[in-house]
Order: structure tokens, then C-alpha cells, then sequence
């Protein structure tokens, strides 16, 4: 029978004690509650910080669990559930709006594309599940970044590449369009990331209130837009999916 890995098997511990508490923990704390060594548990929180899975408060130098963690705890959902209770409503969406739906969680530096419902029509499509949209110029991505911080550090701490004469790569406009987004509750992308091609979308939440996702139309400028303007109908088809999809995770007052 092969033997379990010992630093493997102090790193979950480590984890374990970190999230049992609500207040952060000290070296010594961690040290002594595990029985290890200072030296060896420094090592392990050390490389646990490097990963992202642990973070150190600069000021008393304590320990909690980090962001990318917590990201990962919501893969499940992301991927499986998420998915599963959006399926009705993303194949309605599509079919009140006469374009592509698109379902995104936040992976890695961008969008992960984890659900697409193409367009009810006989044009030939491509299925675009696994691609990757960007955070700063698609639609879904401004929501995610709006509503989710670990989101809006990706965002904000890397290059935002231009993809068009309509791409936003200010930081400080940029951070307008998120504001926007909050008040608002919807996102959009008129010809930023595609030329031609135009996208709304709108969050989705969980039972804890947490943005787990977004969902979206996207289709061609004059299609989605009217007049000057995107066209309203669409925006509230796309809200009224998202609240649906979350109402059915758990979530109220959405």
C-alpha cells in the first residue's frame, strides 16, 4: 500500500486550521497547534503564500487563506453546477433573443467559456466551450471583474491588451466601466474585443451571494444594437436569465 506524502498531508492540516478560525493566526499559532517545528511550518506556509493559497498580513504578519483558494472551493460549482442550472435557462435566452448565449466563470487571467448555445438559426456555428474570452474587454469579463475581486486583481494587475480602436486599457476609465457596471448591474462590449460584433451580459450569484459567473448574449453590432443604443429588450432578457440562474443556485433579492 504506497504511503501517503507527509508535506502534502501538513499542507492540508495547515489549510484546515485556517479556515476553522475567523481571525488570522501567527507562526507560532500554526506551529504549535499542527506539533510541528517553527522552522518547518514556516516552509510550508511559505510555499503555500507563493501558490496563492495562503496570504500574510504585512502589518502583524499573520497568516489567512488566500484568494486563489477560495477560488478554487468554487470550481464544483463553477463547472458542474453552475452549468447544470443554467441549462434551461441559457437554451430560453437564446431563443427570446435570437443570438449566441454564452455561460464564463473567471479561470486563471480571463474567461472561461463553460456552457455555449449558438444561435437559433441555420448559420453554421462553431461550438466555443473551453475558449477563452478577456477580462478587461468582453462583456462577461467586465462583469466578473466588477463583482468578483479576486477578478478585479487579474484585471488590474496585468496588461490590458487592445484589440480594437474601442478597447478600454486606462486603468482609470477602466474602473469607470466597473462602477458603471455595479450601478447598473450589467455589462457591455460594442465592438471592444471583435470588430462587428457586440455583447451584453449580467451576473450570476450564489446562495452566499458570491459571483460564481455571468451569462451573455453575443451576436452582430447591428443586431444587438438600436440606434445609438444597445437594445433593451436584450439587456433585460440577459438580466432576467441571470437572476433566474441565480435563484435557482440559492441566491435572493437578484
Amino acid at each position: 500500500m504506497a504511503k501517503n506524502i507527509q508535506s502534502l498531508e501538513r499542507a492540508a492540516a495547515m489549510l484546515r486550521l485556517l479556515a476553522g478560525g475567523e481571525r488570522r493566526l501567527g507562526l507560532s499559532e500554526v506551529a504549535s497547534s499542527l506539533g510541528l517545528a517553527k522552522g518547518t511550518a514556516h516552509g510550508i506556509l511559505r510555499t503555500l503564500q507563493a501558490e496563492g493559497f495562503v496570504e500574510q498580513d504585512p502589518a502583524s504578519g499573520r497568516y489567512q487563506l488566500g484568494a486563489e483558494l477560495l477560488r478554487l472551493g468554487s470550481t464544483y460549482l463553477d463547472v458542474h453546477e453552475l452549468r447544470a442550472r443554467a441549462l434551461v435557462w441559457t437554451d430560453d435566452l437564446a431563443r427570446s433573443s435570437g443570438e449566441s448565449v454564452y455561460l464564463g466563470v473567471l479561470h486563471q487571467k480571463g474567461v472561461l467559456i463553460v456552457h455555449h448555445v449558438f444561435r437559433p438559426d441555420d448559420s453554421r456555428q462553431v461550438l466555443e466551450v473551453g475558449a477563452m474570452q478577456p477580462l478587461h474587454s468582453s462583456a462577461l469579463g467586465k462583469v466578473l471583474s466588477a463583482y468578483d475581486p479576486v477578478a478585479h486583481n487579474e484585471v488590474v494587475e496585468n496588461e490590458r491588451k487592445t484589440f480594437t480602436p474601442h478597447t478600454i486599457t486606462d486603468a482609470e476609465d477602466f474602473e469607470a466601466v466597473l462602477d458603471l457596471t455595479r450601478a447598473r448591474g450589467w455589462a457591455a462590449d460594442v465592438e471592444e474585443t471583435w470588430d462587428g460584433v457586440a455583447s451584453i451580459a449580467a451576473p450570476i450569484h450564489d446562495r452566499r451571494r458570491m459571483p460564481v459567473g455571468a451569462v451573455g448574449i453575443t451576436g452582430a453590432v447591428e443586431r444587438v444594437r438600436d440606434g445609438g443604443g444597445l437594445r433593451a429588450e436584450l439587456v433585460a432578457a440577459v438580466r432576467d436569465c441571470a437572476r433566474a440562474v441565480s435563484r435557482d443556485l440559492g441566491a435572493s433579492r437578484f
